[in-house]
């Protein structure tokens, strides 16, 4: 299965590239971040701002890194809260299943208020993407599964149920090798089918990763990519084991049958 478009990261990329002007949203400032938001009550922009500050902290420890720089005045996040689902989607141009994202770069995400479950998944979900990326610049040659992985980590509730969902796959005939998940890319046309499986199966690879194979060692590994080498050079520098995504596939799948 090869799906030769774009990759998320791309479409973060060019469709976040949208002018945003400051007259039409209103602004709270808090110490990392900063919220625009439209219509959204303040008690819930100021709840965006309370959780957000938490996860701030909690999701850098969790993965175990470092953090070199605050996010303070010029530095802090910018989320920008648009009004409902189809303002995000036409406005904000993303993906119609999209319920959130995250612009790595300049540290901006965007997502709105009845996004699903929008404290416990969306705001986590982006704000990893940021604080992996803070980590390991942006030379790395990253897989967008991996990236993707690292952000529905933070998302603790999905942290079991994606290991199902790709057992299920297995015993299905639809389950996709890492090999083949590494060139696999999504698009705002993508079938939902495959967003939902490609996000299941990076979620389950990086929980191995990091619950089964030691948080010690994948830090280690998030400071190998960052030297900006290819990630299966990364793989075999730091797990000595896995020569390669079929060497990582087998044991990830190993685990699974336990």
């Amino acid at each position: 299965m090869k799906i030769k478009i774009l990759s998320v990261c791309t479409i973060i990329i060019l469709l976040s590239a949208v002018p945003i002007y400051a007259e039409e949203w209103k602004e709270h400032k808090g110490r990392h971040f900063v919220i625009y938001y439209q219509s959204a009550p303040i008690d819930f922009v100021e709840e965006v701002e309370k959780t957000a500050e938490q996860y701030y902290e909690e999701i850098t420890r969790d993965l175990g890194f470092t953090r070199y720089k605050g996010w303070t005045w010029d530095e802090r996040a910018q989320i920008y809260i648009y009004d409902d689902s189809q303002s995000y989607v036409e406005e904000g141009r993303q993906a119609q299943w999209s319920h959130g994202s995250a612009q790595t770069k300049t540290k901006v995400i965007r997502t709105f208020p009845t996004a699903h479950g929008f404290f416990d998944s969306t705001l986590p979900h982006e704000l990893g993407h940021i604080i992996f990326r803070e980590f390991v610049g942006f030379k790395a040659e990253i897989p967008l599964w991996f990236e993707e992985g690292i952000a529905m980590y933070q998302e603790k509730a999905k942290r079991f149920g994606a290991h199902n969902a790709v057992i299920d796959a297995r015993n299905n005939g639809y389950f996709i090798p890492l090999k083949e998940l590494s060139i696999t890319q999504l698009t705002r046309n993508t079938d939902q089918k495959i967003v939902t499986l490609f996000y299941a199966e990076s979620a389950s690879v990086v929980y191995y990763m990091i619950n089964e194979l030691g948080k010690y060692r994948f830090v280690q590994f998030c400071r190998k990519l960052s030297e900006g080498g290819p990630f299966e050079w990364a793989l075999k520098s730091v797990y000595v084991r896995f020569k390669n995504y079929d060497d990582l596939n087998k044991a990830w799948l190993r685990y699974l049958d336990k």
